[in-house]
């Protein structure tokens, strides 16, 4: 069974903060290149160089994305310095990064299933040990899949009001 360590939940900084995790989220990996640049730091890419040839994003936009992602505490900025260069940041994925690995892989595994490449896989999820093949799933609190079918989203305790689940 797969745990990840939530946060603590805190007050909201104002009236205009999101409810919703998903407009939450949105607000910090939901701009053009922030879920690409996340996809290939779980490649092993670190460096400014390595994600914009990887990525083709111009520089400015690259530049904003990776900073919003330092300050949302999803990357890491870490200085290194080549012999005779100058000192350069890379960038590294937090524990809060590595917890979008579900989000990246059900991403992966939607697009396989519904949206298909002619030419085939670009990512394959395995286990980083065996390099059995992998899927994203719903589990239950004793680690049992559920089928998707099976799964629904009900009020939180935060919802502001009562709302019926989709069937």
């Amino acid at each position: 069974m797969v745990t990840t360590k939530q946060a603590e939940p805190r007050e909201p900084a104002s009236q205009s903060e999101a409810r919703c995790q998903i407009v939450r989220t949105l607000d910090i990996i939901g701009e053009k290149w922030s879920l690409l640049i996340i996809r290939d730091a779980f490649r092993g890419r670190t460096r400014f160089s390595e994600f914009r040839e990887s990525l083709g994003a111009p520089s400015d936009i690259l530049s904003a994305r990776l900073t919003k992602l330092v300050d949302a505490g999803v990357l890491e900025k870490r200085a290194y310095r080549e012999p005779g260069s100058r000192e350069r940041s890379s960038y590294h994925l937090t524990e809060s990064g590595r917890g979008l690995a579900l989000v990246v892989g059900s991403l992966v595994q939607w697009g396989d299933t519904y949206n298909p490449y002619s030419g085939g896989k670009t990512s394959v999820l395995v286990d980083a040990v065996d390099q059995r093949p992998l899927s994203v799933a719903f589990v239950d609190d004793e680690g049992h899949p559920v089928a998707t079918d099976e799964a629904v989203f009900v009020p939180g305790p935060a919802a502001r009001e009562p709302w019926e689940p989709l069937r």
